[in-house]
């Protein structure tokens, strides 16, 4: 098997960039036409985020938003859609009931949201918020004994700072061409961004700020206090971002209940506990969890190829399905996978059938560290051992969307010199709208990241990227009303086609 994957990867290294021409003009007007005139991606977003709600992993929202991807890809004529199982998550958490209010000095309603897989309050809740100024472990002991009942808010520093820059951009025609300028990266394949993240958040939990937050929480449990809150200097002006609250594993306790709110309401309390003023508030927070079921599932479809020589090779688009708890995740990520059930519709409505069989990927738990396309690469491409497999060497290519509703600008290429060339040609008929950049350099903390860590081709867009970091990113401001419909047409059109071009070329796509 591993001589049969090597030969695949020499051949098609080797193999001329016109073998890999591109559609004809006629085709990739049908595909436009369908595309930009006759679109039904916003009514497939608002599926994902106002019908379905939130859809953090193994929740019912990201339940409600698989089974109708599932539906509206069958409807679509996909075939084979199916909600599979990629292996063991943990458990499902939702938020059932939150209510959070200032009562003394004076009445004050309050927004807040309640950190992932946390418990709830029991019951409404009247409660004296407690300063604590623990730097360390040694500090943290002279409040033994006080946290019984009370709401724990951390003597810390969060000075507002007015912000000069409008949430929203594009990218200016020179940054395009500083990322196309840019040489291939000096190692192979992406870093593990993800993991990298994880090893961090490990090392946090061990030492420094987090190891005190932990022994407090701890501390907190134990004698039966409220909640606690927490904040940060980019939670204002109504946007606040909230997402992990601790384990999600089935076997693990629930986590203590932590509230992120804004830093104007937090600085708030703070101003008037250290006063001296006697501040107290209403809290009734109720969560449910899910533990029955603790597999994780992906949605997956495809249109099956119709060249009896090639119709096993595999070309895949997808986005993950998942997302934190505050907002309807529009942005991060409905817009990618709205785009994806678009870009498999237009294929299908334009009636071109492919030679090799496209499919589509919704994973879940990306959030979580890439864990469902993670664990459906490996179940999919590797063998009992973790070496590639048949499969491997039938995989043309993939192509991710997960950088917001922010159109196509171009595509980084991965350190792929093979596959640069090949994307120059594919975004030519696209340079009308905006897209024709083709950096060699790497990105990660997504998806594709999957794929190319087994050697497998694997691509995500450039994105403009509008308001992504500043407002909507893991916030409670990740709605529906922030998706940019032309912007979203404009992707599914330009995946419909990379899908399309890879599917119908006499040879897979370059490797590594």
């Amino acid at each position: 098997m591993k001589n049969l994957v090597i030969k695949g990867f020499i051949l098609a290294a080797i193999l001329p960039i016109s073998a890999m021409a591109q559609l004809d003009p006629a085709t990739i007007q049908k595909i436009r036409t369908e595309g930009l005139e006759k679109s039904q991606v916003m009514d497939i977003a608002f599926n994902l985020t106002d019908k379905s709600g939130s859809r953090l992993a193994n929740s019912e929202g990201y339940a409600r938003a698989a089974n109708y991807a599932k539906e509206v890809l069958t409807k679509n004529g996909a075939s084979n859609a199916t909600i599979e199982p990629w292996g063991e998550f943990g458990k499902g958490w939702d938020l059932e009931k939150m209510y959070f209010a200032m009562t003394a000095p004076y009445y004050k309603p309050l927004l807040a949201w309640p950190k992932t897989w946390t418990a709830g309050t029991n019951g409404l809740k009247n409660a004296t918020i407690l300063v604590v100024d623990a730097k360390d472990s040694i500090t943290l002991q002279a409040y033994k004994g006080q946290l019984k009942g009370k709401i724990i808010i951390l003597d810390q520093d969060n000075k507002y700072k007015q912000s000069f820059k409008a949430d929203a951009e594009r990218y200016t025609d020179e940054a395009l061409a500083a990322m196309e300028a840019a040489a291939a990266p000096a190692v192979a394949r992406t870093p593990d961004t993800a993991q990298q993240r994880r090893m961090r958040e490990m090392q946090a939990q061990r030492s420094g700020p987090q190891r005190v937050m932990n022994l407090l929480k701890a501390m907190a449990i134990e004698e039966g206090a409220v909640a606690m809150l927490t904040t940060a200097t980019r939670n204002h002006d109504g946007t606040i971002f909230a997402q992990g609250g601790g384990s999600y594993k089935g076997t693990d306790p629930a986590n203590f209940l932590d509230l992120a709110i804004s830093v104007e309401d937090y600085n708030t309390f703070l101003r008037l506990a250290k006063s001296g003023t006697t501040v107290k508030a209403d809290l009734e927070v109720k969560t449910k969890f899910h533990t029955k079921d603790l597999q994780g599932y992906n949605v997956l479809a495809e249109i099956p190829g119709t060249d009896p020589l090639l119709k096993d090779e595999v070309v895949m688009i997808g986005a993950h399905l998942d997302s934190w708890q505050s907002g309807t995740g529009a942005t991060d990520n409905a817009s990618g996978s709205a785009v994806m059930i678009e870009a498999m519709r237009i294929i299908k409505a334009a009636g071109i059938d492919p030679k090799r069989t496209i499919r589509i990927g919704l994973w879940s738990a990306e959030e979580e560290g890439l864990l469902g396309s993670r664990g459906y690469v490996k179940k999919t491409f590797m063998d009992a051992n973790n070496q590639p497999n048949a499969a491997h060497a039938k995989f043309s290519t993939y192509f991710n969307i997960d950088n917001g509703t922010g159109k196509i600008r171009g595509i980084y290429a991965q350190g792929n010199t093979a596959a640069a060339a090949i994307f120059k040609n594919w975004l030519a008929p696209f340079n009308d709208l905006g897209a024709k950049t083709v950096t060699l350099s790497n990105t990660g903390s997504t998806d594709h990241i999957a794929f190319d860590g087994v050697g497998l081709p694997g691509f995500q867009f450039i994105q403009d990227p509008i308001e992504y970091s500043t407002r909507t990113h893991h916030s409670n401001m990740d709605v529906y009303d922030h998706l940019m419909q032309d912007d979203l047409k404009q992707i599914a059109t330009i995946v419909a086609t990379f899908a399309l071009n890879a599917a119908q070329q006499t040879s897979l796509m370059p490797r590594k």
